[in-house]
């Protein structure tokens, strides 16, 4: 539950999002757009959907054994119409048309049957797979390393879940797997038509050529505009998120105007984007449509060279109907099928990032000690080469209060990210409890951590699901470390209780009652190592000395790590390690350091001494 790194140690796009109108052009486009993703591989990305459609693979066989009936049932209704309309009306049967009447009846309502059962259970296929593939996406990103998050926008990754996993669904919900029916009925339609007549055929087919020539022209400028949808659709959405978390900034500061042009440019790319799309597609139906009249025109044409019976006559223009309408069909979805394709080339491209929060290079062997952690010439960046810290060695004892202390951008908040495996050290080894981080598995790390952090983070849930971290969380505990930090009645007062509701981000509460939550959270886990980065930063003076009458009980044999705490907390230090760009260059107890006379000293001087004579502490050591 540690927060990321603030603006201290981490580069700026570690942070939050920049705020919403107040970037040049150049810096907007470099933070929303997308890498530019090469030529498509249309069959390799729909085999990449396969292992998400396997599970259900023998539904989805049902779904298409029902397609091919489907099209049977189809393909017989004009043979019925051209056998009732030659063997009933031109002799005058009336027995033969009711047959054939009652005949095509049942073939329609067995079709619309059938035509239930495919789409029910291709839609069903395609809605479990799509879940298996939300779920496969959203565990692929809780297992990156922190630091791919430093320049990803939020909505870009939200688009990823979303939108574009809703593109791919569209391949089922639409029926665009239908196109194998589509296919089996253009088969049995050409075959049929020249059974029954092939000069007649062959005019009916002449025009079917600019068809394909069509298709294949419009085909690639689809893909492209569909891609662009895409990237435009992350943009738009990383924007509205952007927009809504820097809204207090927005508006203190009066950029609404900026922040309305900038979503102005992206929701105007956004809407180009769909234009493209559209008219490509509107080209597409209109030549369809064209190409189908002129094939009937043709038909009534050749009649006069090429007499048949009337029932052929119904039948072929039946079937001519019937051949353009998969054909149209095909062609709306094969603008799904792009559509669907740029999804899936955007989630793979996700899917294939190099940024799993593996380990680098083997794990150092275990190391039997009584330190509960320690960093060894451990070297780190966040951007190569500008090293955050630089050969760093120190060890806290179990039990041992540790405080680290310096400058801004000295490096503090980076160390509690190592010891936490949020970002892998690039040289040296940090161990805890004598194993190489890169040795456990992230949970069992974690485990061995409680985290106060300055920026607490609520999850949406009661004041109980949030100090238990879980949606079932132990009411008997929750109030006894509530009780322990003396915040019971302050949080038993309000209406509800502990099961009061947290509202986003915990907006509904104050910044000193969202810091109790975390501090009550900690208590909750009862980690062996306790981290507090800046943990009382945030509270009043009275909320302040509840939770040092509690820090007492807490550390109690315990290791803690201080992160430039108050002056109170770190003078309570057993030791005190100084930073100063990126590097170790003091350590000792308060008294010693202060005896030194060295930064540590200068630093107390500059602005703990203030803090004592009763000035407010100044905030440089955050």
């Amino acid at each position: 539950m540690t927060a990321r790194p603030r603006s201290s140690d981490a580069p700026v796009a570690g942070r939050a999002a920049p705020t919403p109108g107040l970037r040049t052009e150049a810096a907007l486009s470099a933070f929303h757009e997308e890498a530019k993703l090469g030529r498509a591989q249309d069959f390799r990305l729909l085999l990449r959907l396969w292992p998400f459609v396997a599970p259900h693979r023998r539904l989805m066989f049902v779904a298409l054994g029902v397609m091919a009936l489907t099209a049977g049932t189809a393909l017989v209704r004009p043979l019925i119409m051209r056998f009732a309309i030659d063997h009933g009306v031109t002799v005058h049967r009336p027995s033969v048309l009711l047959e054939g009447g009652l005949i095509l009846a049942v073939v329609v309502v067995v079709e619309q049957v059938l035509t239930f059962a495919q789409i029910y259970a291709t839609q069903i296929v395609g809605v479990r797979a799509m879940t298996d593939l939300r779920r496969r996406i959203f565990e692929f990103i809780h297992g990156l390393r922190l630091g791919y998050f430093d320049n990803q926008p939020v909505g870009r990754l939200v688009t990823r879940v979303t939108n574009d996993v809703d593109a791919v669904l569209e391949l089922f919900a639409s029926g665009a797997l239908s196109a194998f029916g589509d296919l089996i009925r253009l088969i049995g339609i050409v075959a049929l038509m020249l059974a029954l007549d092939w000069k007649l055929s062959l005019v009916a087919f002449a025009a079917t050529p600019p068809v394909a020539i069509l298709v294949l022209a419009v085909r690639r400028r689809a893909r492209e505009a569909y891609r662009d949808i895409r990237t435009k659709t992350a943009r738009m959405n990383a924007n509205m998120n952007e927009q809504v978390t820097g809204m207090t900034v927005v508006q203190a500061y009066g950029h609404e105007a900026g922040a309305a042009r900038e979503f102005d440019e992206i929701n105007a790319g956004y809407r180009d984007a769909n234009i493209r799309a559209i008219t490509y597609e509107s080209v597409q139906d209109a030549a369809i449509d064209t190409v189908s009249a002129v094939c009937l025109a043709s038909l009534v044409v050749s009649l006069g060279y090429h007499p048949v019976s009337f029932g052929t006559l119904v039948a072929f223009n039946a079937y001519v109907v019937q051949f353009f309408e998969p054909i149209s069909a095909l062609a709306q979805r094969y603008t799904l099928l792009q559509s669907a394709l740029a999804g899936a080339e955007r989630i793979f491209g996700l899917l294939d990032t190099d940024a799993a929060d593996e380990p680098r290079g083997e794990p150092a062997p275990r190391k039997v000690s009584d330190a509960a952690f320690e960093l060894e010439h451990v070297g780190f960046a966040y951007k190569p080469g500008v090293p955050v810290l630089e050969d760093v060695s120190f060890q806290a004892r179990r039990g041992e209060r540790i405080a680290l202390v310096g400058p801004t951008g000295a490096g503090k908040t980076t160390i509690s990210g190592l010891l936490l495996r949020l970002y892998e050290a690039e040289t040296g080894v940090v161990r805890v409890m004598g194993d190489d981080v890169r040795a456990l598995e992230r949970d069992e790390l974690r485990r061995r951590f409680a985290v106060v952090p300055q920026d607490v983070f609520l999850f949406p849930g009661t004041i109980a699901t949030n100090v238990a971290a879980s949606s079932k969380p132990d009411r008997a505990r929750v109030r006894e470390v509530l009780e322990r930090i003396e915040a019971w009645e302050l949080f038993a007062s309000r209406p509800g209780g502990v099961d009061a509701p947290i509202d986003e981000q915990g907006s509904n509460f104050s910044a000193g009652e969202r810091q109790l939550i975390a501090f009550a959270r900690a208590l909750y886990r009862d980690a062996p190592i306790l981290m507090l980065d800046e943990a009382t930063a945030s509270v009043d003076s009275a909320t302040e000395a509840r939770l040092q009458r509690a820090l007492g009980e807490l550390l109690a044999g315990r290791t803690s790590l201080i992160i430039a705490h108050r002056l109170s907390t770190i003078r309570a230090a057993d030791r005190i390690v100084v930073f100063q760009r990126g590097r170790v260059v003091e350590q000792g107890s308060h008294d010693e350091l202060l005896a030194l006379g060295g930064l540590y000293a200068r630093l107390y001087e500059l602005q703990f001494a203030r803090a004592e004579a009763g000035a407010e502490p100044a905030r440089a050591l955050a």
